[in-house]
Order: C-alpha cells, then structure tokens, then sequence
C-alpha cells in the first residue's frame, strides 16, 4: 500500500548538516504524490584558512564515511528512490569518482537508485545537445577542478569557469542573488552554449530561471537538474514553472 502523501513516490534525500537552502528549494518543488524526507550528513562547518582545518582529501573521506550512516537512516522510512543533495562528492574525480561513488551508494542502499548533480548535468546537457560551457562554483579550486575534469572527461569543453570562494560550507547560503548575477554575467561569452551551477548550498534556482531568458542559453543550476534527473527517473513527467527549461520543457 502506497505512503498516503507518496501515492506516487516517497524519496530519500542525502543533504550535509551546514545546508540551508537545499531543502527548502526541493519543497518548492514538489509535485503532487511525491514526498522528499531528509537525511543530513554530518559535516562540521569548519572556516578555511583556520587553524587545524583539515586539507580537502581529510574533509572528503570523513564526509564519505558519513554517507552509509545517513543512508541506513533514511532506509528507515522505505524510500522508493534516493537524492544526492550535495554536489561536490558527485564530481570527485572525474568520471571514473562518479561510477565509483555511485557503486558504492548502490551498496550502501541494497540497489536503489539515486538521483546526483554530477550525472544530472550531463544527461541534461546531452539532452541539449551543449558541448562548451561555462560553470559557476561556491567552491575554491581544489573542489571546483574536479567539477571542470569531470565534464571534460565527460566530451564537454569548459570555456570558462568562476568560484565565488565561500570561507565555509554555511557560508555558501549566505551569498546573494546579486553576486550571483554578477558571476553569471562574468563567466557568460559567446563561446559557452551554456552554464551550469554547482554547489546546492548556493541559492540559484529562480535566478538561473530568469538568466536563462535574458542571456538566451540554458542556465542549470544544480538542484533543479538533481530534481529532474528524480523526477523523470522515477516516470514522473509533471512540468513545473520557474525552476528551469528542464523542469519546464523536458
């Protein structure tokens, strides 16, 4: 017997413990008979350039070993489907980090499938028919590179990118739409046929919206693609307005 509010699909959702706008963005939206539950992934909000902060490969192995736990939680409330809320770990290293990360989550979940910002993206861009783009990052280098080397590896070229440096993981939600629009308009040229957002702490879907129309390309941001790459997994084809030409036209 189906969930009285999932009459249609009831969905895990793996989000870090510092992520304010992930959650929020993926209620706004919902679709009748689709319900996402939320499983947060220990992460501690460390500022960089501290003291004693762990390097990016430390902080990305403790983040991995939060993962089977998060999951076995979520496991609890028999999810039909399960949700990457957080980017950065779907891209490292490259294409070849993502088929083992999502091995591993299939081991972890006893074979359910998982929707991930990395592979959202470049369906999504296939689907397209994009090959050069430019990407917009909350991140620094040492994550964002990993991002640039997955699409290469994955037949894309990225013309241009721009990471807007956070000093923290909480950080990330408090940069503005502002800034946000002066990076989108920064890393747009003629050369790139798109831009795709990473970063599911960075509040970009109703921007990304509205640049997709005045820059006249596709503008992906990241957790509207995750959602699609859900929702359309899963058999769902509902349409929905102002979160992207994806949501909207695919």
């Amino acid at each position: 017997m189906p969930d009285v509010l999932a009459w249609r699909k009831k969905f895990g959702v793996l989000a870090p413990s510092t992520n304010t706008i992930v959650e929020p963005d993926l209620h706004m939206m919902e679709v009748p008979g689709v319900t996402s539950h939320m499983g947060r992934i220990m992460m501690q909000n460390t500022v960089r350039h501290s003291a004693n902060v762990p390097d990016n490969d430390q902080r990305a192995i403790k983040l991995g070993n939060e993962m089977q736990p998060t999951i076995e939680r979520l496991l609890t409330m028999e999810p039909d489907y399960l949700v990457m809320a957080m980017s950065a770990p779907t891209f490292r290293g490259g294409l070849e980090g993502n088929l083992r990360w999502k091995a591993q989550m299939q081991e972890y979940s006893g074979g359910l499938g998982m929707a991930n910002g990395a592979e959202a993206c470049q369906r999504a861009l296939n689907l397209l028919n994009v090959k050069r783009i430019s990407v917009l990052t909350p991140y620094w280098s040492d994550t964002s590179d990993h991002v640039i080397q997955y699409f290469t590896e994955s037949g894309f070229d990225v013309v241009a990118n721009i990471d807007l440096e956070s000093p923290s993981a909480v950080g990330i939600g408090h940069i503005t739409s502002d800034k946000c629009q002066e990076a989108l308009l920064k890393v747009n040229s003629d050369k790139a046929e798109a831009i795709i957002q990473c970063g599911t702490n960075l509040n970009m879907i109703r921007l990304a919206d509205e640049a997709d129309r005045w820059l006249g390309k596709p503008v992906l941001a990241i957790n509207a693609s995750i959602w699609w790459m859900a929702l359309r997994d899963n058999g769902i084809t509902d349409q929905l307005q102002g979160f992207g030409r994806m949501l909207r036209d695919y």
